[in-house]
């Protein structure tokens, strides 16, 4: 029907908010992976889209392009319910290395295909790669064998899936359109489809750390990508969680290592423990409701999950994950010994008292990143040693002299900017409450 229409006029309806068809916007995408439409014209139309807005039906259709553009990983050979989850981004947030152990020593299987840290967010395979000999490039064979034996497996996304949400992302980063829930939920909703899973839950950030910055507008985008998610056969389901600060209380490749471990081996408590359940009952849940009709109760499942948790279950199939994927299984009982060190540690002490009113998560973040724990651009190096223990969080009283992080840095000189800078972010007041940290939840049918 479309195909004798030229890109410019495409780009022309979305430019006076008209609304373009599955056929139309594949042939603008695709043409451009096949060299027939120009960068300059995709950025014309991303533009366009994000000034006017995309509309559900976009947002479905381009998550459908990006999934076709490449090849899917098969899961059906594998035997237990299979699960995925995405996070949209924070600070500290080490959930995965949390939620897929929990998941598997519950009978799940997750085969979890993750990314790399930019900017003031980490990423989980910079954290998996800080523990010695640990291989995240994974052929999809290892990965279902791995998945089939321990119950979880993560490993960096192959180039053979969605290709072209690479070059639409790439396009999106150079023209300041990568905040389009629109264009967040055809990336993130193609790559969890092309992984396989069955059932998928999703953390959608909302506060300073996050992409959606306001809570009402992560509700929205988590909406979209459930939605999404059900458009395509796949039980989906969503948590919208507190990035204002940090997740977890470590911040940096192997201190984030550290704090998983450390959490597993004891009884879970804390915010980034908290979120880790919610998922992991949340994924359970719905995949119980996908394969009886029914979801099981929230609270009973993840009753169990803290009991198998106390048990030691969950460090056990973490254990057995970093084994199978080649790395030094021993940091799970070794930790300070196998894990690299940052060579110089400084104290970021409170020059003042009072209730901690703020730790703003971007800025931590950005702090660690530039002690080299994150990248400015995709191919950096980073540091997996240094990073950020804070020790206070919002709520907290603080006495003056008290101790309100650790540094871990490569220099003196590091360190110092660190210290000032730490110290400047935490901010105190009478009217310091923190949220809660899971705001609402996303079910739909």
């Amino acid at each position: 029907m479309t195909g004798a229409v030229r890109p410019i006029e495409l780009i022309a309806r979305k430019r006076e908010g008209g609304e373009l068809d599955e056929e139309q916007l594949r042939s603008l995408v695709m043409g451009m992976l096949e060299g027939r439409v120009s960068e300059a014209q995709i950025a014309a139309l991303l533009m366009a889209g994000v000034i006017n807005g995309f509309t559900t039906g976009e947002a479905k259709a381009l998550t459908r392009i990006l999934w076709d553009s490449g090849e899917s990983l098969d899961l059906t050979s594998l035997s237990g319910p299979t699960l995925d989850k995405h996070s949209t981004g924070g600070v500290g947030d080490g959930t995965t290395l949390l939620v897929a152990p929990l998941v598997a020593a519950a009978g799940g299987q997750m085969v979890k295909l993750s990314g790399r840290g930019l900017g003031h967010t980490g990423g989980t395979l910079d954290k998996l790669e800080a523990i010695p000999g640990m291989t995240v490039g994974l052929e999809p064979a290892r990965m279902l064998r791995i998945a089939e034996q321990v119950g979880c497996v993560v490993a960096a996304q192959t180039d053979r899936l969605v290709p072209a949400d690479r070059e639409l992302y790439a396009l999106r980063d150079l023209t300041a359109t990568v905040d389009s829930p629109a264009l967040i939920a055809s990336s993130v909703m193609a790559k969890k489809l092309a992984s396989g899973a069955s059932t998928i839950v999703l953390d959608v950030k909302a506060g300073d750390g996050a992409f959606m910055r306001d809570v009402a507008d992560a509700e929205d985008l988590a909406r979209l990508c459930v939605t999404v998610g059900q458009d395509a056969g796949r039980t989906c389901a969503a948590l919208v969680t507190d990035m204002d600060q940090p997740l977890g209380r470590r911040i940096g490749n192997a201190l984030e290592v550290a704090e998983a471990v450390a959490l597993l081996g004891r009884p879970p408590q804390g915010r980034l423990a908290d979120v880790a359940l919610e998922l992991a009952a949340l994924a359970l849940s719905e995949a119980n409701a996908r394969d009886t009709g029914a979801r099981a109760g929230a609270q009973k499942v993840r009753d169990d999950l803290v009991r198998r948790w106390e048990r030691g279950e969950a460090l056990e199939r973490l254990e057995q994950m970093i084994a199978a994927q080649g790395g030094d299984a021993k940091v799970c009982t070794d930790t300070d010994r196998v894990l690299p060190a940052a060579p110089v540690i400084r104290d970021v002490v409170a020059t003042a008292g009072g209730r901690v009113r703020r730790v703003p998560a971007r800025e931590i973040g950005e702090i660690v990143a530039r002690l080299g724990a994150g990248r400015a651009r995709k191919g950096d190096d980073v540091d997996p040693s240094v990073g950020i223990d804070l020790e206070v969080e919002v709520g907290d009283d603080v006495e003056p002299g008290q101790r309100l992080a650790r540094v871990h840095a490569r220099s003196e000189d590091d360190a110092e900017r660190a210290v000032d800078a730490v110290q400047a972010a935490v901010e105190f007041g009478d009217d310091g409450q923190a949220r809660a940290v899971v705001l609402s939840r996303v079910l739909l049918g």
